[in-house]
């Protein structure tokens, strides 16, 4: 039924239009007698009067046809821009030239200006009754803004910025008035755009928002870079005004704009870092059609892979990860997104030698991403025997396992936190990357590791604790003022890691480029500003002193790697460290046993092993306090696992 109205009422409006534009043809054309005559109907010779009206019946069928075909009937007015007004000016010429041929060659007689009043009086009644809509539901949107309407400033007077202020205003729903543009061209400042000003350049946005009470900025310059994008949002922070941007740069090509796609700035958008280009063929030819293994698969990095490899259509993907809720949750994801995905979820530790081992006896993996680890800094301080169980050794375990079923590829993910670590997850993640090069140095399966540092949004990552704090009302939580960090987006990381296995030879570490390192001071005050509260006043900061194996400084890189670039201005190559190999496995051995017997000596004892790992005094002080010696757990969990063994692969052909 509603449909049925919906019909009827549209063919009203197009027949109401067809008689104002018959009757609007009809006015002209006698008024453009009338005004050639100094609006005096006495001055009008009678033979042009005369001629007039003969012609009048055949201007408004002829008319009416050429309207028809330039759809003024089938337009939605109350969406017209300038492309629609184009559209008047050629069926109001055509009918004007139309007029000119027919008084030709039907010899009736008029002034040659009557054409002219004849167009300009024609085009102004259907620019009227066209686009009276807009201007009547402007003019009833004025009136409708009340006290509490957001006083708007848009930065970007460009096509983005016009299409924002368009919808903004045609919006039933946002109640927004726009107050002034900002824009750094100097072609268009002190300008007008629909009647409001662009007052000047970002130089100009402080004293802007004072001077018109703005309490809402929206960033429309989809076009910019993330430098320039933070560079204005550093400023725009400041001003304690909600901030949305407008992101993609896609939808104006196409013309496509929703008000849905402005959302609130980001801490992402702070970072200042440009969109990482990946080469997306590489990495379509590297996964596709192969049988892909993802330890950890459920977490924040091993989940995010699973969605980039399933997008590139791999003959299988395995997943295996021991929380049960992680991997159901990327399971359900990526049947409902990839229903024709060969996946295997597999629920099982990296630290079960036999679990381990009948999974590839049975899938036999081509490509292996071991993303499964423990990584909480905090957690591993206090619990380094699990920190070596599961990074260690399971990274070892499966290590092994790629090794012996054939793997042609295994790729560790691991952590700036590796290099010249002062904490047991730091070194055990160091220790992985020498396991992983002495593999590659004696198997026929290729062994890299890809090294980066913080993602923002991962399990752990201050960004959501923040946000908690927020919630609560505070404090938010610093451990100290100097702290920084490198950051990067989990899909941005994970694509480099998927990019840099797919260009690997084996022996690599491949070192992200993150950018410049962010103060997490910054990142908590910004986060603050973002959420509409001030710093000191609405939420406090509180600092706590570093955390048991913190470091102020992260580093991707240590003093005795080099450093290559890769096709990927992002990617590089560190060239690996050499030690003693074997010394190292042999150590490895001795380590398993200690680490299953609650060794307290742990942290020393790697400290041997990893000679870039330096225990901080305040964390040896610390341990120290610890003296109560742990009752160790015998061997009952020992025999759950089979014991530590170096694969035969390993062990250097002595001949």
């Amino acid at each position: 039924m509603d449909s049925l109205k919906k019909e009827k009422q549209a063919l009203i409006n197009k027949l109401f239009l067809v008689i104002v534009d018959a009757l609007s043809v009809a006015l002209c054309s006698f008024l453009g007698l009338l005004m050639r005559f100094e609006m005096d109907v006495s001055h009008i010779p009678v033979p042009y009067m005369m001629a007039v009206e003969r012609m009048v019946p055949a201007f408004i069928v002829i008319t009416l046809l050429i309207f028809w075909a330039a759809k003024l009937y089938h337009t939605l007015w109350r969406f017209a821009n300038s492309r629609e007004l184009v559209g008047i000016v050629a069926a109001v010429a055509g009918s004007t030239i139309f007029t000119i041929i027919y008084s030709y060659f039907t010899y009736n007689a008029v002034p040659r200006s009557f054409f002219a009043i004849y167009f300009i009086c024609l085009l102004i009644c259907v620019c009227v009754t066209r686009y009276s809509t807009i201007i009547i539901r402007t003019l009833v949107e004025s009136r409708n803004h009340g006290r509490h309407a957001r006083n708007t400033m848009i930065i970007g007077a460009g096509e983005a910025g016009n299409m924002v202020m368009k919808e903004l205003i045609m919006s039933n729903y946002l109640d927004a008035r726009i107050k002034c543009f900002i824009d750094d061209d100097k072609h268009k400042q002190n300008n007008y755009i629909h009647g409001v000003k662009v007052v000047g350049g970002r130089d100009k946005i402080i004293e802007s928002v004072k001077k018109y009470d703005i309490n809402e900025i929206i960033i429309a310059m989809p076009s910019i870079g993330k430098k320039t994008t933070k560079e204005i949002v550093d400023i725009c922070k400041d001003t304690n005004c909600d901030l949305k941007i407008l992101p993609g740069v896609y939808q104006f090509v196409t013309g496509d704009l929703d008000l849905s796609m402005i959302r609130n700035v980001q801490i992402e958008d702070l970072l200042g870092r440009e969109t990482v280009d990946v080469d997306v063929q590489s990495i379509m030819s590297y996964v596709s059609k192969k049988c892909i293994l993802v330890t950890g698969g459920g977490g924040s990095i091993g989940s995010e892979l699973c969605r980039q490899i399933a997008a590139n259509h791999p003959r299988r993907l395995i997943i295996l990860d021991i929380y049960e809720n992680n991997a159901y949750d990327i399971q359900q994801e990526l049947k409902q997104k990839y229903p024709h995905l060969d996946l295997i979820v597999l629920i099982g530790s990296v630290r079960n030698t036999n679990r381990v081992n009948s999974i590839f006896e049975q899938y036999r993996p081509e490509i292996v991403y071991h993303a499964a680890a423990h990584k909480h800094v905090p957690l591993m301080e206090d619990s380094p025997n699990e920190a070596i169980k599961n990074n260690v050794f399971g990274t070892y375990k499966v290590a092994t396992a790629a090794d012996r079923y054939g793997a042609k590829r295994f790729v560790l993910i691991s952590t700036d936190k590796a290099v010249n670590p002062t904490n047991i997850m730091g070194a055990s993640k160091r220790m992985c990357e020498m396991i992983v090069q002495s593999f590659n140095n004696r198997s026929d399966t290729d062994f890299v590791a890809v090294r980066f540092g913080n993602v923002l949004g991962s399990n752990g990552s201050v960004i959501p604790l923040f946000k908690k704090q927020i919630e609560a009302g505070g404090p938010v939580t610093v451990t100290h003022p100097d702290v920084v960090r490198y950051f990067m987006t989990i899909p941005e990381a994970v694509s480099l890691v998927l990019e840099a296995g797919a260009a690997a030879k084996g022996g690599e570490i491949f070192v992200l480029d993150m950018g410049e390192p962010v103060r997490i001071d910054d990142l908590a005050r910004n986060l603050i500003r973002l959420s509409g509260y001030t710093v000191g006043e609405d939420i406090e900061i509180e600092y706590t002193g570093l955390r048991p194996g913190e470091k102020l400084f992260e580093e991707l890189l240590m003093n005795e790697e080099g450093l290559q670039q890769t096709a990927n201005k992002m990617i590089y190559v560190g060239k690996p460290i050499e030690f003693d190999e074997d010394e190292f496995l042999q150590k490895l051995e001795k380590l398993y046993t200690y680490a299953y017997d609650e060794t307290d000596q742990m942290k020393v004892m790697i400290s041997k092993i990893v000679p870039t790992y330096h225990i901080r005094s305040e964390d040896k002080k610390r341990d120290a306090l610890k003296s109560k010696r742990m009752a160790p757990v015998g061997d009952s969990e020992v025999s759950q696992y089979e014991p530590f063994r170096q694969s035969k692969t390993l062990k250097r052909d002595e001949t």
